[in-house]
């Protein structure tokens, strides 16, 4: 975990990096000027960092959890995630793509390597001797949580590309644009397999 929870760093007044043209960090965050806090979080910045896992921590969130499917797990992942842009940030460079890009493509190889390293050990279920009581005020919860076991399981089932899209798209709410960057593909590709995954989720979901 990183240390002071969903922040990761304590955060330092007079922290605030380099190269940042007389204006406070306080005033970038409020910007979100990501290029800027990006090279102050380069130089050390623990706040410049803080307001860029802040803006990136939801979607990488809701990536990993549409990806995985687990809430502790993606948890775990997400937060080994942000130690690795921490770790890696130093070496990040532009080259024609934005951070959250990068931070994707980080996302997207930390999801991989969990799910291999599952497999290799072998899912494992506790079992329980309790009978959870649902009652009816529970009903909706139930249905909706079905329903999102059933597209979960669906998407499984998907090629690993379209995976990818759909966990991207309607999972951490990436544009077309901001998915064809994390995936390194064209626009239209990403449209494209959105198409195919919807098509093919259509026919492996029941209706409702």
């Amino acid at each position: 975990m990183l240390e002071g929870g969903r922040s990761g760093f304590r955060i330092s007044g007079a922290d605030q990096g380099a190269g940042l043209e007389n204006r406070t960090v306080d005033e970038l965050v409020a910007e979100f000027d990501e290029f800027t806090l990006v090279e102050a979080a380069k130089t050390g910045s623990q706040r410049a960092f803080t307001a860029l896992y802040e803006h990136f921590f939801p979607k990488v969130y809701r990536y990993v959890a549409a990806r995985l499917g687990n809430t502790e797990d993606a948890e775990d992942v997400t937060e080994e995630i942000f130690l690795r842009v921490v770790h890696n940030i130093q070496g990040f460079s532009w080259r024609g793509l934005p951070f959250g890009a990068w931070v994707f493509r980080i996302a997207r190889n930390e999801v991989v390597s969990h799910v291999r390293r599952e497999k290799n050990r072998g899912a494992t279920s506790e079992l329980t001797e309790t009978i959870p009581d649902h009652g009816a005020d529970h009903a909706t919860a139930i249905e909706f949580q079905f329903t999102m076991q059933s597209i979960r399981m669906a998407t499984e089932k998907l090629p690993e590309a379209q995976r990818q899209v759909i966990a991207l798209r309607f999972g951490a709410g990436l544009s077309v644009a901001e998915t064809a960057q994390a995936l390194s593909k064209t626009e239209n590709n990403v449209k494209v397999l959105q198409h195919k995954a919807i098509a093919k989720l259509q026919q492996l979901v029941p209706p409702q």
